[in-house]
């Protein structure tokens, strides 16, 4: 194939061919764990994330650890970094002397570096990176070195410590914010806004309650707005409101318990444009949609009533353009995957070691570029005095035959709001051997006939991107287009309709009135 002279060109070649979803297809997995049996670990829950941290495009693994950071009868310590060789290979290195707790990363100062921000137990490192319970910190693009950002941060009330972390941009000012929940009792739920310059201030939260350490962005209602799901006692689904307030919504959802809901996540199950909520309810599995009018319905046809299920995570795991559901509890992971009418189908099980007590459970990214998502685990393993946390990593096992690209956010009929920040995630199918792909981005506001603007050219095979949405004329139909290059083959998808809208604008769905407003 020839090699195409511009993004646009290629695109546009492709607009009359919308990415095709492939037929369900079986998932399986290997365990590619080499790597990561460093540092050791040692007991309590962690969090682990998927980002490529020094673009390479290469994915590697993220954490500040478990109990055992800073030097707790382990050698942990700071952020650590898995960096990974694209095989399912891993290469531990580790900064600062803090830890304990949750983390995201995202682009923090609008530089084009990956940076972080995490909830930490662990507080005590005597200088200022990791001298507070919630912290961000800039990265200087090789993730080996992190400096404190964080003025303002755990300034208002969480003196306990603070645990899963988020990014998201609440008031849609063109820069990522943070949300964070507390490490157990009483620290409560808390967002902060960018400043831009290294500080930070509180925009909504409140102290009290138990939770259960789960917090995720997404959008709820559909209206372009982040929202947050929480494990708390006070309630699971927290509303944005667009300047940085949250309202809860739970509405007509069965009581989560009296420490919040285990193991919540959101994803768009049903292609409707608002983001829905799983959850392990009564140690089975529950995924319930939201409606237009702010209530909800039980979606959960298939799935587990009961069992020993601690954490889920809603994600396209087969690549047929359908939002599928994994989970993890005691020793055992497994994937359903979903029709978009609220049955599901088993897909995969496999198991760690005994007892194989949850710690941590994320899925999304991919190691090898076959196109699918890949599974990390943290569980406990062992018994007595020699029981300690363990990370594994499983591959998707297929190999692709041909150059694949699929876009996985935003999805179907989302709503985006002029001037906010946006991740755009795609996966690519990369046959073994050939290249490492090269990926542009573009948009159009006129469907798939365009005309198209380019978003970013030529970009490591990061699988994501942190786009500043621009402030372009609103449209019903705004596409995403991403193409991937490896050597002279090339393979583009483009997004189903999108909507636009402005800043202040109305979205197209009908108001919701939230339930009630958190104490």
């Amino acid at each position: 194939m020839t090699r195409p002279s511009s993004v646009t060109a290629l695109l546009l070649a492709a607009l009359c061919l919308a990415f095709a979803a492939a037929a369900p297809a079986q998932v399986s997995y290997v365990e590619s764990s080499a790597g990561l049996d460093t540092p050791d670990l040692d007991g309590g829950y962690t969090e682990v994330e998927f980002v490529d941290v020094n673009a390479d495009g290469r994915l590697d693994l993220l954490s500040v650890g478990d109990h055992g950071n800073p030097h707790i009868n382990t050698d942990q310590h700071g952020v650590i970094v898995w960096f990974g060789d694209g095989h399912g290979r891993w290469h531990p290195f580790q900064f600062g002397t803090f830890g304990y707790g949750g983390i995201a990363a995202g682009d923090l100062n609008g530089d084009g570096k990956m940076d972080v921000a995490y909830g930490i137990h662990h507080n005590y490192s005597g200088q200022d990176l990791g001298d507070q319970i919630l912290e961000a910190a800039l990265g200087d693009g090789t993730g080996r070195a992190w400096t404190a950002w964080d003025d303002g941060l755990a300034t208002n009330g969480e003196t306990y410590g603070m645990f899963s972390t988020d990014l998201a941009d609440v008031d849609g000012d063109g820069d990522l914010d943070l949300a964070s929940i507390s490490f157990g009792c009483c620290a409560g739920v808390h967002v902060y806004l960018n400043e831009g310059d290294g500080s930070w201030t509180q925009s909504f939260g409140f102290l009290g309650g138990n939770n259960r350490e789960d917090l995720v962005f997404g959008d709820v209602n559909g209206d372009g707005w982040p929202d947050l799901a929480v494990s708390h006692s006070q309630g699971t689904v927290l509303l944005g409101d667009g300047s940085g307030g949250f309202v809860y919504s739970d509405a007509n959802l069965p009581p989560g318990g009296n420490s919040g809901r285990v193991g919540v996540s959101l994803g768009d199950v049903n292609g409707d444009g608002r983001d829905d909520l799983a959850w392990a309810r009564n140690g089975g599995l529950a995924v319930w949609v939201r409606n237009g009018d702010g209530t909800w319905s039980d979606f959960s046809g298939g799935l587990p009533a009961v069992g020993s299920w601690e954490a889920t995570q809603l994600r396209d795991m087969d690549g047929d353009g359908i939002v599928d559901l994994a989970a993890f509890g005691n020793g055992r992971a497994g994937v359903w995957i979903g029709n978009g009418d609220g049955t599901w189908v088993p897909a995969a099980t496999f198991t760690t070691p005994s007892p194989g007590y949850f710690s941590a459970f994320r899925v999304g990214g991919d190691a090898d570029h076959n196109g699918l998502p890949d599974i990390a685990v943290v569980d406990e393993e062992g018994g007595g005095f020699s029981s300690r946390n363990y990370i594994h990593f499983y591959r998707e096992a297929s190999v692709p035959e041909a150059l694949k690209v699929r876009l996985a956010q935003p999805g179907p009929h989302a709503t985006l709001r002029t001037g906010s920040v946006r991740f755009v995630e795609w996966t690519t199918a990369v046959p073994q051997g050939a290249p490492a792909g090269r990926v542009s981005l573009a948009y159009s506001l006129t469907g798939e006939s365009g005309p198209w603007t380019v978003i970013a050219r030529d970009l490591p095979d990061t699988g994501r991107y942190q786009w500043n949405v621009p402030d372009a004329p609103p449209s019903d139909d705004l596409r995403l287009g991403v193409q991937v290059v490896s050597g002279a083959n090339r393979a583009r998808a483009v997004s189903a309709p999108l909507t636009l809208i402005e800043q202040g604008g109305a979205a197209s769905r009908p108001p919701e009135t939230p339930s009630r407003s958190p104490k």
